[in-house]
């Protein structure tokens, strides 16, 4: 590690104590400060725009950078942040030959630059997509659009795979559209996520290299059952059924198809019977010859790296096997090196910890060229000059991101930012990093934050490991009353690991008082909620909670991520039931704090949060008094197929940690007030896990308050977000204060 990084733990251990003020301290001048409404914090308030730190929209067209804005674009000077006027929504109007206002471009926040070396930007409006020539100042090509659903535009082949009437179609540059499939319907999904989103998985269509060729997925659901969601805004309430395999029950079955532009012809890769199995992370080889995939079995015990042949669909070989007895998780395709074809990276856990192994495409393992116990969180890109990949990783801290320069042949790392906060907090499609940058790899935009800092935009040199800052947000809190935010660690159940804590103390707190406290809690896998970004991750709730006098308390428990494998797989085949010993410590911990008030606690989280809040309101019924959970899982057996197996295994296999982690039974435990709350639509955990606990509730005598609400899935949207966390906040100021 770099003295650089060693430079930034120190740092970082400076900030992990560092009590975040108000911008005006002291009583007097808090008290002349403005308050907090939801409209100023929610997603969904009217006001919510004004409250963020500002941003930069940017792009790369080559290795120059391109600021977006809604009426401008303005190329960056990377070596002092200059910005000049590259063309305007009125020029790009003009040469696109807009005449009506129902087909004008509104803003340019989209805009991209297809072609490294090509004063071409890609733009769309209704029912249409443009090349514009901004140079020649003129459109160069354009391809109609209308009524494509997950859209795929390949910018080498200019054409672009979409659905439409459940069906997968291909329109080509030349404007002809090809209708790839004919049975598409409610049962059989074409070109769309699969395997409900798990594995990484966010598209379901994958281009070649060259755009000529286009894999693709076909999932068959024919044989889940429906779950009988509905619509009550018809004039009689209708069925909208969705699929949803169950733990333990039937699962949908996926191929995957080829396409060949030149031929016209669809082949589907020899994968064999895809009952029980998980196809994931598509890869083309680096002459489109071959598709590599990454198969599960449905006990997610195995996985395989197959190579297939992408014009006969013929299976070639098995280049990678991995086993463990809890289960794999792969989650990212394999990545070949721009300067030698014959070599890929492959990322595994197989030491522990997510690292880069590389391999040669007879499947032998060259080298491990990452290793530690910390995660690389992402493989962002390449600087094929220097040879180096890019990697975000928790190198500096397990509450941080930090951004890396890797020597493939050496393994040496270089650190590329400050060594503190949350960096590369810039995102493409899929939740990557790829759109940070350049197309040589020499350069990087990195929007970051820090606990005091709510957002800069550094650009980077990735080869001198040299930065200018470009952007710096002001404090969009300034002159507001501001709670204290704080950092810390205490000792999990197991008594060795470290689990990182965030605090957010009233405003105007006075340590000889007692407050009520309100525990916000996640615990499950894939979620980190103590971040050394702004405010420590703080959500924009627990500031307006501790405006009204509250403390809160937020604990990464064992089982969330981006702490390793083991940390993750401690709460296997028994979820919540380690993470609420850790909660507890956190209690523990609570109860020390002579302004605490332990008579007064509460507890509040959403899904797999809403499962937590019930399960430590029913196992704990003496320490909390009130709780309110969102969205919950009540038993697992109700959970869907690829998660629920993977951390829980089935039902049949795995009766005993169903029973122990249900709720159903504990219904009976419930003494404090619980608040339910549920949108009637949910997909992602369905209605039944919260009915169900109700009519144990009725059965048993005890009584929760339940609260929908109607059309809303498993987050409430737009302006409903404010409603709910009004309705959260007045069940605490009602019951807890």
């Amino acid at each position: 590690m770099t003295s650089k990084a060693n430079n930034g733990i120190l740092q970082r251990a400076k900030i992990c104590v560092l009590v975040m003020l108000a911008t005006f301290t002291g009583m007097t001048a808090n008290a002349q400060n403005r308050k907090f409404t939801l409209e100023d914090l929610n997603f969904g308030g009217n006001n919510y725009h004004n409250m963020i730190p500002g941003n930069r929209y940017l792009a790369w067209w080559g290795d120059q950078l391109v600021r977006l804005d809604v009426e401008e674009c303005y190329t960056v000077n990377k070596k002092t942040g200059e910005e000049k006027l590259l063309f305007t929504l009125d020029d790009v109007n003009k040469w696109a030959g807009t005449k009506a206002d129902s087909a004008k471009i509104h803003h340019l926040l989209y805009a991209s630059f297809p072609y490294p070396d090509k004063p071409i930007v890609l733009i769309g409006r209704k029912n249409e997509r443009l090349l514009i020539d901004f140079k020649a100042k003129k459109t160069v090509w354009k391809q109609k659009a209308e009524g494509e659903t997950h859209a795929d535009w390949n910018a080498h082949s200019r054409a672009v795979a979409f659905v439409k009437n459940e069906n997968l179609y291909v329109t080509d540059a030349e404007g002809t559209t090809r209708k790839l499939t004919t049975d598409g319907s409610h049962d059989i999904v074409y070109g769309q996520s699969v395997h409900r989103d798990e594995f990484g998985i966010y598209k379901g269509t994958f281009w070649s290299n060259n755009g000529e060729k286009l894999a693709f997925y076909r999932m068959d659901q024919s044989m889940v059952p429906d779950y009988p969601l509905v619509d009550i805004d018809t004039r009689i309430a209708t069925l909208q059924p969705t699929k949803y395999p169950m733990a333990g029950e039937a699962s949908h079955k996926v191929t995957v198809g080829v396409y060949d532009l030149t031929t016209g012809k669809t082949v589907y890769l020899k994968a064999g019977d895809p009952t029980d199995r998980y196809f994931t992370n598509i890869a083309w080889s680096p002459t489109d010859e071959a598709v590599y995939m990454i198969e599960v079995n449905r006990d997610q015990t195995d996985m395989e790296l197959v190579k297939y042949d992408a014009t006969t669909g013929e299976k070639l070989s098995t280049l990678y096997k991995e086993h463990h007895d809890k289960y794999v998780h792969p989650v990212t395709p394999i990545t070949f090196l721009p300067w030698d074809t014959d070599k890929f990276i492959l990322q595994s856990e197989k030491d522990g910890y997510n690292h880069l192994y590389l391999f040669n495409t007879k499947g032998e393992q060259l080298k491990q060229i990452t290793s530690g116990k910390w995660v690389v969180l992402e493989l962002v890109g390449f600087n094929p000059e220097a040879k180096t990949a890019i990697i975000v990783s928790t190198e500096c801290s397990p509450i941080q991101n930090n951004i890396y320069a890797v020597n493939i042949e050496t393994g040496k790392r270089t650190l590329l930012d400050d060594g503190l906060g949350m960096h590369a907090a810039a995102f493409g499609d899929g939740r990557h990093r790829t759109a940070m940058l350049s197309a040589s790899g020499k350069y990087a935009f990195d929007k970051y934050s820090e606990p005091d800092v709510p957002r800069n935009i550094d650009i980077i040199n990735t080869e001198k490991a040299e930065r200018i800052n470009y952007f710096t947000a002001e404090n969009p809190w300034a002159g507001y009353d501001v709670p204290e935010y704080s950092c810390g660690t205490l000792k999990a159940a197991d008594g060795v690991t470290d689990l990182y804590y965030r605090m957010v103390k009233p405003v105007n707190f006075d340590p000889n008082k007692k407050y009520p406290t309100v525990v916000y809690v996640y615990g499950g896998p894939g979620i980190r909620n103590v971040e050394a970004s702004w405010h420590y991750a703080s959500r924009s709730w627990e500031t307006y909670m501790a405006q009204k006098g509250y403390l809160l308390f937020i604990l990464d428990n064992r089982g969330s991520c981006d702490r390793g494998r083991d940390f993750e797989q401690a709460t296997f085949r028994h979820l919540g039931i380690e993470e609420m010993k850790d909660q507890m410590k956190g209690v523990e911990f609570l109860k020390s704090l002579a302004y605490v008030d332990t008579t007064r606690m509460g507890v509040h989280g959403w899904s797999f949060g809403g499962y937590m809040t019930t399960s430590l309101m029913t196992t704990y019924p003496d320490v909390f008094k009130v709780g309110v959970a969102g969205g919950p899982v009540i038993d697992w057996k109700w959970y869907e197929v690829m998660y629920g197996e993977r951390y829980m295994d089935t039902p049949q296999t795995n009766p005993e940690g169903y029973a122990e982690t249900s709720l159903i039974n504990k219904a009976k435990n419930l003494k404090g007030k619980l608040q339910i709350i549920i949108g009637t639509d949910d997909p992602t955990v369905v209605p039944q896990h919260a009915l169900a606990f109700i009519k144990k509730c009725n059965e048993v005598g005890t009584y929760p308050d339940f609260y929908v609400y109607p059309g809303e899935g498993h987050n409430m949207m737009g302006h409903y977000s404010v409603h709910l966390h009004e309705r959260i906040t007045q069940y605490f100021e009602e019951f807890l204060k």
